[in-house]
């Protein structure tokens, strides 16, 4: 005897930030949404809300606004006025200006407990959303809905199911959707630090033999590093002691921000491109890392994703079957251009300044100081990282979505 199905329009599987974001999008819709996530809402260990720090692009910040979620988060965000760009050995650098682009900032950095913490206190006011604790254990796929069966013994029936479950997906797997991965063979070391030197609302972005090494302008004058090592270097940082360690990553960043004083708890995880093969299955849609799982570098592997779940949500306001192969066609065709720009900008820049060619080193250095002279580039540069490039959703353009409301 099957179990009852509780019947939604859209099925979430993954209640991280970038499945929230989504639900956020649609809570004002006629539409009842199902967010299933095995961990529990006042739990800590949601992988998706851990110890890193986001950077947002401006993009990002409007659909933050325009989903309900940015009140709670205004206070906490550290604006990044600019950025500054550098290797390590190499005459030459790069800067971004804010002001050089008429904005106040060229984007914001917040703590991701922070950015889940608000996104769930913006969904568990909306009536059309619901949340089931489980993990999805199967699915069962039917003409004009997907069943899906938790660990929990629950059945939920769905127009759309969204798999949003992070790189690893159980759910993209279960729908016979493959994905490329591309190991960097890097680990990013995480932590915030104290500084001599106020850091100005500057993100730094140096790239080093090892890798990029980012700083990030955080509340409180602090900063949060990203420091991409090999997997042995990086157990070593882990390992090493307070002093040892700042010495260390003085060596790699220079004195731009003056003396490293202090640091926190340092944490790593493994770096890798993981690509799905398409981003739909029927009656299904792939989403965030579930979808692409970006390098850290130039932050914009959540604002990718943001960009993907407000194109989502502007098309399942129109109205109509949610599931339907037209949407879904559509879906994937207007997010295939910025999708794979994203992809092949950040891999890009991990393998080219990665290469430890002697003579490229030079040329690099002239690249930058380049850069740095052609304004008009700087600035369509400027609106690509800002997620203000190409074909943009209405919540990124600070638009509300046009479908019927509650």
């Amino acid at each position: 005897m099957s179990t009852r199905a509780a019947r939604y329009d859209v099925a979430i599987a993954g209640g991280g930030m970038v499945g929230l974001s989504l639900a956020a999008a649609l809570a004002d819709l006629s539409l009842e949404v199902a967010v299933v996530e095995p961990v529990a809402a006042e739990a800590d260990e949601q992988p998706s809300f851990d110890a890193r720090t986001t950077a947002l692009s401006s993009g990002s910040r409007r659909v933050l606004e325009a989903v309900g979620a940015w009140p709670a988060l205004a206070a906490r965000a550290t604006p990044i006025r600019r950025i500054h760009v550098s290797e390590r050995g190499v005459l030459g650098t790069a800067t971004l200006e804010a002001a050089e682009q008429g904005l106040p900032a060229l984007g914001y950095t917040i703590e991701n407990r922070v950015l889940g913490q608000a996104l769930r206190e913006r969904v568990a006011r909306a009536t059309g959303v619901h949340l089931h604790p489980g993990r999805v254990a199967g699915l069962e796929p039917g003409a004009d809905a997907m069943r899906l069966l938790t660990d929990t013994g629950e059945a939920i029936e769905a127009r759309l199911l969204v798999a949003a479950d992070g790189a690893r997906s159980s759910v993209r797997a279960a729908l016979g959707i493959g994905a490329s991965v591309a190991d960097y063979g890097q680990q990013a070391v995480i932590a915030h630090v104290d500084t001599t030197k106020f850091h100005a609302y500057t993100a730094y972005e140096r790239f080093t033999a090892t890798g990029p090494l980012a700083i990030l302008p955080i509340v409180e004058g602090r900063s949060a590093v990203v420091w991409t090592l090999a997997p042995d270097a990086a157990r070593r940082a882990l390992a090493l002691d307070d002093a040892a360690f700042l010495a260390e990553l003085q060596q790699a960043f220079g004195l731009r921000l003056g003396r490293f004083t202090r640091v926190g708890r340092r944490q790593a995880y493994p770096l890798a491109l993981t690509r799905a093969e398409r981003l739909t299955a029927p009656r299904a849609v792939v989403l965030g890392n579930a979808a692409q799982s970006l390098h850290p570098v130039a932050g914009q592997g959540f604002n990718l994703a943001l960009r993907d779940a407000a194109m989502l949500a502007e098309l399942l306001a129109e109205g109509g079957d949610p599931g339907a192969p037209a949407l879904l066609a559509r879906y994937a065709e207007w997010r295939a251009p910025d999708r794979e720009a994203v992809v092949r900008f950040t891999d890009g820049l991990v393998r080219g300044f990665g290469l430890p060619l002697g003579m490229l080193r030079p040329a690099r250095g002239q690249g930058l100081v380049l850069f740095d002279l052609l304004r008009p580039v700087k600035r369509e540069f400027a609106r690509r990282t800002m997620g203000l490039a190409g074909r943009q959703p209405r919540l990124v353009r600070g638009l509300p979505l046009a479908g019927e409301r509650r």
